[in-house]
This record gives C-alpha cells, sequence and structure tokens, in this order.
C-alpha cells in the first residue's frame, strides 16, 4: 500500500508541533520551519538523521516495533496517535485494519435481529450502530427520535459526517459545533489509517473535501482521535438543550462498527428531557424501520 503521503504528511505536521523546550532541548540557531528540525528527532528517537529522514519521507514500511515506539515517544504522540501510526506502518506493510478482517468490497450483511433486539432493549438513552465511513446503521427508539434531524425522510442513510458538515441544521444540533467538527475528522482519518482500502471512505472525503472548506482544513491537519467516553451537549428542536454521557462499545461480530449510548444524568434536566422525547417519539411514527443493511 503506498501511503506515503499520509506517513509523510503526519510525522511533519507532530514534528511541527513541538519545540524545542517541549523536549528539553536548547533552541539554538535560525529555525526555517516551526517545530523541531529532523536531526533533533533522530537524537531523541536514537536514529539516525538519514534513517528518520527516510522514515519522514513516508517509507515506513519495515520498521520495527522499537523504532516506531521510538519514534511515537520522541513525538510525543498520545495512544490515539502512536495507534494511527502503527496502522500506517502496517498498510504500508500490506497488512490489513490493525488486525481486524477486511470487508471485502461490496459485501453486505443483514442487520442480526439480535443487535436490534439489544439496542431496543435499551429504553432510558440513546442507543445506535455506526460504520468506519460514519453511516447511522440501526438506532433504537429513543435513537430514531433524537437523530431524526439527521435521518430526515430516510431517502438515504443518514450519515453523521455529512449532517455535520454539509447541513446547516447541524450548526443548531450541535452548540458545540467546532469540537464537533474535530471529533468527526479525528476519528475518520484514524479510520482511515487502519483500512486506506476503504474505497467508501475515500468517496465520503472527497466529496466533503470539495464541498467544505472547514472539513477540507481539518483534514489537512492530520489530527486523529477515538470516541471512547465523554459528555456532548445537543439542542433537539423538540425538547431543547440536553447534555449527555456516552460510551463507546465495539461491535465484534461486525469488525469496524462501532455502538455507542448517550444516557442523561439520572434526576437532571436532561433526563427529564430524555423522557419527554421518548414520549413524542412514541406518539409519531417511526422516520425509519431499523431493520436496515449493515453495510
Amino acid at each position: 500500500m503506498d501511503n506515503r503521503h499520509e506517513v509523510r504528511e503526519f510525522l511533519t505536521s507532530r514534528r511541527a508541533r513541538l519545540t524545542p523546550d517541549d523536549v528539553g532541548l536548547p533552541d539554538i540557531g535560525t529555525r526555517r520551519v516551526a517545530g523541531l528540525r529532523r536531526s533533533e528527532v533522530a537524537t531523541i528517537a536514537g536514529l539516525s538523521v538519514e534513517y528518520y529522514a527516510r522514515l519522514e519521507r513516508g517509507h515506513v514500511a519495515g520498521a520495527s516495533t522499537p523504532v516506531l515506539d521510538a519514534l511515537a515517544r520522541a513525538l510525543r504522540l498520545d495512544d490515539t496517535e502512536r495507534a494511527h501510526l502503527f496502522d500506517l506502518a502496517r498498510a504500508a506493510d500490506g497488512i490489513p485494519t490493525s488486525g481486524r478482517p477486511r470487508r471485502r468490497s461490496g459485501a453486505r450483511s443483514a442487520a442480526r435481529p439480535s443487535l436490534l433486539w439489544a439496542l431496543d432493549a435499551i429504553t432510558d438513552g440513546v442507543a445506535f450502530v455506526r460504520d468506519p465511513r460514519q453511516n447511522l446503521l440501526a438506532t433504537n427508539a429513543l435513537g430514531r427520535a433524537f437523530y431524526s434531524p439527521v435521518i430526515g425522510d430516510g431517502g438515504r442513510t443518514p450519515n453523521l459526517a455529512r449532517f455535520q458538515f454539509l447541513d446547516p441544521a447541524s450548526r443548531d444540533f450541535y452548540p458545540d459545533w467546532d469540537r464537533f467538527a474535530e471529533m468527526c475528522v479525528g476519528i475518520m482519518r484514524a479510520e482511515a489509517g487502519r483500512d486506506p482500502h476503504d474505497r467508501g471512505l475515500q468517496e465520503l472525503v472527497g466529496e466533503l473535501s470539495t464541498q467544505s472548506e472547514t472539513f477540507r482544513r481539518l483534514w489537512a491537519a492530520h489530527d486523529v482521535r477515538d470516541h471512547g467516553a465523554g459528555t456532548k451537549r445537543f439542542h433537539h428542536p423538540v425538547v431543547g438543550e440536553l447534555t449527555l454521557a456516552y460510551e463507546e462499545f465495539a461491535v465484534t461480530a461486525e469488525p469496524g462498527h462501532i455502538a455507542l449510548i448517550y444516557t442523561a444524568e439520572p434526576g437532571s434536566p436532561s433526563a427529564e428531557r430524555l423522557r419527554l422525547l421518548a414520549s413524542w417519539a412514541a406518539e409519531v411514527p417511526a422516520v425509519e424501520s431499523n431493520a436496515q443493511d449493515l453495510t
């Protein structure tokens, strides 16, 4: 896999954000570019300048685990960035998706009833499954009501990234729009590193890059992140502001698919508004059947 451009841009951007003071080195001489010099990174990593320069040009195929670990430490990579570096190296070596089985192009697997039952069993929180392309594949009843601005009329598989960057309604739905945008792109960047063969993800990146200057700028930054757990704010058109905690879970039977659950603190105003949303959802027709294909 020729991903040298991706490797080069990632390593260069990580080096550019560090200063000599960050790594305990004296700041000597005039710097023509931002950040550390190649020679400084090589010294910290215990590599020759020639070898580090080769790595930064994108030639990471064959790099050993100790070399990649040393490089991650020298560049002060966090856990997500370190995993991304290893994903890029695996891709260069032709090893797919961090050990995940690679999905066959065009392959489709029916939504398993047991997965849909599991989602529907969650009645007090928003539960949904998305794929690496940010497609919203399945939700529980409350999730369909919660994501009604994203799902729309159900004519097309709802996509969280398209909604984020191409739908003006996202500015209202996400009060912290800039934070959500950075998170969305960072997650997509990490997924692209895991599976550079994902044509659907490549096409989505191309579509968003041509239509959103913000997406184009964030994608060029090469920042990566995972979702994990945390708290987000939303503004729902029916019940107003919600502050929800989220937890992410891997759907091991569907490699690359992620289940997320949003819940509100018991007794909080957001918990009451979620109950109101559930009542509203029970009174209106479902936007879309939950029996979708997981692609």
